[in-house]
């Protein structure tokens, strides 16, 4: 089975020398190991491209059925830490950037202090890949609107408001607060969050189209893009604690809110050890920002 993980591995990051570098291999064991694979199944899995590794017509039929046996020997493997108890074990959860970097970092402090030898495994994505990777079984669970998923077990953690974002010198920044039509004629700087996203629905039930000039798929990057004066933009609450950016925000009226929550596939189904994070975080839920 190392092998095949060996070959996943080679496919994500495209790079022999890199893969090997992650899984603790030297590259010429690593090109071995998928040498003696392609050997073994009798067809060239991989090939080498001005674009770096690619998969062949034949790797690319075979690489579902490769994908998801990692993925059941992995989910074995946690059943079986799972029987061994909570003295080991891994968490792998599905997340967007302002709850990694604002509600996990004391959340995890507080579960290791009680779990010190559990690993913690953090994959960061939006409202579209995270739910996906909950079906997969490429994670446990993970952090979402409750608004973006469907046929899933959610449980809402915390709900929060929504704030405009501008550069520090526009003329609305002198404003207390500002309305949606406010917003209107202004280059717009859109956080992509997949197929779901609060601030284009609240825009859309007011019948207003933003004129947006730029998609990001993070927080921060947005928040240096409006401080150059590049655009305005439309942000969670939680995205601003702690941030240095030289930008105004001020409400919204009528407020945008954003609930996040919990997404699984069956609670009752997770290991013991993701079980436990997720008694840890409704426990402490009220502490959160």
């Amino acid at each position: 089975m190392q092998r095949y993980i060996a070959l996943l591995k080679v496919i994500e990051v495209g790079s022999f020398t890199k893969a090997a570098e992650l899984l603790g291999y030297t590259q010429p064991a690593l090109s071995q190991m998928i040498a003696s694979l392609e050997k073994e199944l009798a067809m060239k899995i991989l090939y080498r491209s001005r674009y770096g590794i690619q998969l062949t017509p034949e790797g690319e039929r075979l690489y579902p059925s490769i994908q998801s046996s990692v993925l059941q020997y992995e989910a074995m493997r946690r059943k079986a830490e799972e029987i061994r108890g909570l003295d080991s074990g891994i968490v792998r959860i599905g997340t967007v950037s302002s709850v990694s970097c604002h509600w996990l970092p004391g959340i995890i402090r507080t579960f290791w202090q009680e779990h010190p030898n559990i690993q913690i495994v953090l994959h960061q994505g939006d409202y579209t890949s995270i739910p996906e990777w909950v079906r997969t079984g490429a994670v446990d669970f993970g952090f979402v609107s409750p608004q973006a998923v469907k046929g899933m077990e959610t449980i809402s953690i915390k709900s929060g408001e929504f704030r405009a974002v501008l550069p520090k010198n526009h003329p609305l920044s002198k404003k207390k607060s500002l309305l949606l039509q406010d917003l209107a004629e202004e280059p717009f700087l859109l956080l992509e969050e997949g197929a779901y996203s609060e601030p284009l629905e609240a825009l859309r039930t007011a019948g207003i189209t933003p004129k947006v000039k730029l998609r990001v798929h993070d927080d921060y990057s947005i928040l240096s893009m409006v401080e150059q004066g590049l655009g305005v933009s439309v942000l969670a609450e939680l995205v601003l604690h702690k941030t240095s950016y030289d930008v105004v925000t001020l409400p919204i009226e009528p407020p945008i809110i954003r609930t996040l929550g919990i997404v699984t596939k069956d609670r009752r189904k997770l290991p013991a050890a993701s079980k436990e994070f997720i008694r840890c975080i409704l426990e402490h839920k009220e502490n959160l920002l």
